[in-house]
């Protein structure tokens, strides 16, 4: 594997670069809080700047307002933003993993119509999936789509963990529209407008203090014939394609969740903390992890590169990295004590906020049963839902209990 820029990427990159340099300092602060409409203004405003500048959207085909230019264009653009220390765009989940699905699942009236807000910033969207009784298995997700006699579908359930919700204009959401049939096949994709009536928005406040993350209540909100993505019943494929990229998109930006280099710093500055062989000992062992992410993420970047889709091993990315940067908070928290959740230290705010990210875009424990049985090729574990309609699995279920 060659790791140099070809002719062509190292143009790319001194042109993103030029652009940073000249604009950089208009920048908004790379952090803050969400609650925060000025900021989150400041941000769209960024966003659209970037689109503008062909440096938001990198991947997308070129008639849909993007570059083009394949992952590794992506990959440059993410680098040099780093390395100016200005903040990416806002829609993280529109535009690296809704709008993705919305290309390839989409209509061509869905693609006019929403990617160019979309990729501006003029529309923010968040994803609509997780529910009360449904996190890890998504399939079995109980918000209800009923079509009416006139070509208009009733949208009743709640979600929650759904980020962004609070100013975001849409979501994209998987519903049920079918309890007749296994619980995979009787799925349906939705596009919905955040104001629209009967949809109220909760903010679910952390343990940070911000409130990131909303439930999401919808109570017979009425979508028109055209909200349906992909087609009625095809939802299961459609959700698919938005996990592959959720998790590419955790993987390949992971190593900010925690920098190798800014923890080596923070330790650095503590002396007894350098003279510390346990504390060298599980640094070593923390920033031999995060190498180990990025390389398997350029390891994911050359399949992408030749056309094809990275398998379930992607997951691998998310496990490890939300693993070690838990792993560099505890250290950290260890050599700094209670001054480690001070408000002005940037630890603070990865100590509290990373225990979270081991549910986000799936939970450790099914990213493992996923790898173990679709890589690793390990015996499945029992399954009583297999091939039983959705609407019988509770008896099912209370049959297998007696």
């Amino acid at each position: 594997m060659d790791l140099n820029d070809t002719p062509e990427q190292a143009s790319h990159r001194q042109e993103v670069r030029a652009w940073l340099e000249r604009h950089g300092e208009d920048a908004p602060p790379r952090t803050g809080s969400y609650e925060d409409s000025a900021y989150v203004d400041a941000r769209r405003a960024w966003q659209r700047r970037l689109a503008e500048a062909g440096l938001a959207g990198v991947t997308w085909p070129e008639g849909y307002g993007g570059r083009g230019l394949g992952p590794m264009g992506q990959v440059t653009v993410n680098q040099e933003i780093s390395r100016a220390q200005v903040p990416g765009i806002l829609d993280v989940i529109g535009i690296g993993m809704l709008g993705p699905s919305l290309i390839t699942h989409g209509s061509e009236a869905q693609k006019s119509r929403y990617l160019g807000p979309m990729l501006h910033g003029d529309e923010v969207w968040c994803q609509l999936f997780s529910e009360p009784a449904a996190g890890s298995d998504l399939a079995a997700v109980q918000t209800r789509a009923r079509l009416g006699e006139d070509g208009t579908w009733t949208l009743n359930g709640q979600k929650v963990w759904t980020t962004n919700a609070q100013f975001a204009s849409y979501g994209l959401l998987l519903a049920r529209t079918d309890a007749d049939v296994p619980k995979h096949k009787g799925l349906t994709m939705f596009i919905v407008p955040m104001d629209a009536a009967g949809v109220t928005i909760r903010g679910l406040r952390q343990i940070s203090g911000e409130a990131e993350f909303n439930e999401f209540f919808c109570d017979d909100a009425t979508l028109t014939e055209d909200s349906v993505v992909g087609g009625v019943g095809n939802g299961w494929g459609t959700a698919l394609t938005v996990l592959m990229f959720e998790r590419l998109t955790i993987g390949f930006g992971s190593e900010g969740f925690g920098s190798s280099a800014q923890l080596a710093a923070s330790l650095a500055a503590d002396p007894s903390a350098r003279a510390d062989t346990d504390v060298r000992l599980r640094l070593g062992e923390i920033v031999t992890e995060l190498l180990a992410v990025r390389f398997n993420g350029y390891r994911a970047l050359t399949t992408l590169a030749k056309g094809q889709i990275p398998g379930p091993e992607a997951g691998l990315a998310k496990v490890t990295t939300v693993n070690a940067a838990i792993g560099a908070g505890e250290l950290i928290a260890d050599v700094l004590g209670p001054e480690a959740l001070g408000a002005d230290l940037q630890w603070s705010y990865l100590i509290s906020f990373l225990p979270g990210l081991k549910s986000a875009g799936g939970t450790e424990a099914i990213l493992r049963n996923t790898i173990g049985e679709r890589v690793l090729g390990l015996p499945p574990e029992p399954r009583l839902d297999k091939g039983v309609p959705f609407s019988e699995l509770r008896a099912k279920e209370r049959e297998a209990v007696a």
